[in-house]
Parts: C-alpha cells; sequence; structure tokens
C-alpha cells in the first residue's frame, strides 16, 4: 500500500533522515522503533505532507504523494494521531468526532449551524468502536488522558484512513491501558484491512503486537524484519534495544 524510496530530508547541516526506505502492505502492523532523535516523527511528518522530502519517493497504492498538503494526503487515506492527544477540549467527544466527520465530507460550513444532527449517528459509532459510546457527551476536557487517546483515535477513523499513522500512541499512558489501546488498533487491522505504522517505546508492545519492525538510529534505516530477526540483530541490539533490554 504504502512505498517509501530513499528519503532523505535535513535540517541545516543535521540529517534527520537518509535515504530511507521501507514499504507497508495492505493489512499490516509496521512498528518503526529507535532511540529519541532517530528521524521517526520526521518520517511521518513527511508521509503526512507536514513537511517535504529533499530527495526520494512516496507511493500510496502506486500514487506519488509528493507535493500534496496534508489535507490532500488525508483524503486520499492517510489518517494519523500524535504523540500528546489533542482535542478541541470545550467540545464533546462525539462532537470532535462530529468535526472531523464533517471536514473529511466537505461539510465544515455545517459548523455554524449545528451539530447535533451532523452525522451524529456514525460519531456515535465511531466512538462506539473504541470503546467510549458512554462517554459521548462529556466534554474532552473532563476525559483521562487514556480516554482521550481514544477519541483521538475516533477522530481519526473518521476520516475513512487505509493508512494510519500512530506517532507513540501508547505515550503517557499506564500499562494495561497501553496494552487495550494497541489490542484494539490491532483488531481494527486484522477486522477492515486497514494498515498502520506506528511508532512506540514499549518493546512489549512492539514485540507482541507488529507483524513487521523497522528500526531507525541517526535518521538511516538499520534493519527490518520480524520480531525474532530483530531481536537477533547485532546491530539493533548495540544501537537501540541493548543486551539487557532483551535479555530481560
Amino acid at each position: 500500500m504504502l512505498e517509501v524510496r530513499k528519503i532523505s530530508k535535513a535540517f541545516g547541516g543535521v540529517h534527520a533522515l537518509s535515504n530511507v526506505s521501507f514499504s507497508v502492505a495492505a493489512g499490516e502492523l509496521l512498528a518503526m522503533i529507535g532511540p529519541n532523535g532517530a528521524g521517526k516523527t520526521t518520517c511521518f511528518n513527511l508521509l503526512d505532507g507536514q513537511l517535504a522530502p529533499d530527495s526520494g519517493a512516496i507511493e500510496l497504492d502506486g500514487k506519488s504523494l509528493l507535493g500534496k498538503a496534508p489535507h490532500m494526503i488525508c483524503r486520499a487515506g492517510v489518517g494519523r494521531t500524535f504523540q500528546v492527544a489533542a482535542a478541541f477540549d470545550s467540545m464533546t467527544a462525539r462532537e470532535n468526532v462530529q468535526v472531523a466527520l464533517l471536514s473529511h465530507a466537505r461539510r465544515l460550513a455545517s459548523l455554524f449551524t449545528s451539530l447535533d444532527q451532523a452525522n451524529s449517528k456514525k460519531a456515535i459509532d465511531l466512538l462506539a468502536r473504541v470503546g467510549m459510546a458512554d462517554q459521548a457527551d462529556r466534554q474532552c476536557a473532563e476525559l483521562a488522558y487514556g480516554d482521550l487517546k481514544r477519541v483521538e483515535l475516533a477522530v481519526a477513523l473518521a476520516t475513512d484512513p487505509r493508512l494510519l499513522l500512530m506517532d507513540e500512541p501508547t505515550a503517557g499512558m499506564a500499562t494495561a491501558e497501553r496494552h487495550a489501546l494497541i489490542g484494539l488498533v490491532a483488531e481494527l487491522v486484522r477486522e477492515q484491512g486497514m494498515s498502520v505504522l506506528f511508532t512506540e517505546h514499549d518493546m512489549d508492545i512492539v514485540f507482541g503486537n507488529a507483524d513487521r519492525i523497522v528500526v531507525l538510529a541517526e535518521g538511516e534505516l538499520i534493519a527490518a524484519g520480524t520480531a525474532a530477526e530483530i531481536r537477533a540483530d547485532a546491530r539493533v541490539r548495540r544501537v537501540y534495544l541493548g543486551e539487557d533490554t532483551l535479555d530481560a
């Protein structure tokens, strides 16, 4: 579904990414791991159009995404969640999802009338899908952080993505919440055939759920493969995981 070929990005003299290539298959849950500063978020910002690569190619279903604005890439089927969950705090969970539905349908003018009837059932259905239907009418400012992460996922699903980019989706969550959320994402992948590319520092989450793993270090892709292959890779052990982590 997604093909990334030799993308590079520099900020002044700092090479954030250098000739990085990887792919995401349809219906695949792919993890991208690496130390802080490895280039993971920069890579995501290139994929969703917030930044333009200095060189290389990015294709979705064989069609180039280069030069397209973020909203056009979203409409092409690429959704995203962020490291820090964000929502309109003064709006309810349902209203946040309704806004996303209206935006995706290019009906934002409806915001100036009323959200009460605008895709209300579909918004509730999406919140139910992430386990938040019972809190649909609570303001997001009142929600626990883990619940806010679930609302953010529902907002992303409102754009009907075929590929979902999740930048540290479990950051700031308790252990049980982390496993519950990534389990939900894995279920969506299986049931809907959606592809997911996610970054994560919790290796239990990565090794327990990802179909494949790609590893970045200092802006370069140093390994790609299954969990077993990544565990056994000497360079990954040395640069990122460390012997103590693997043997624990």
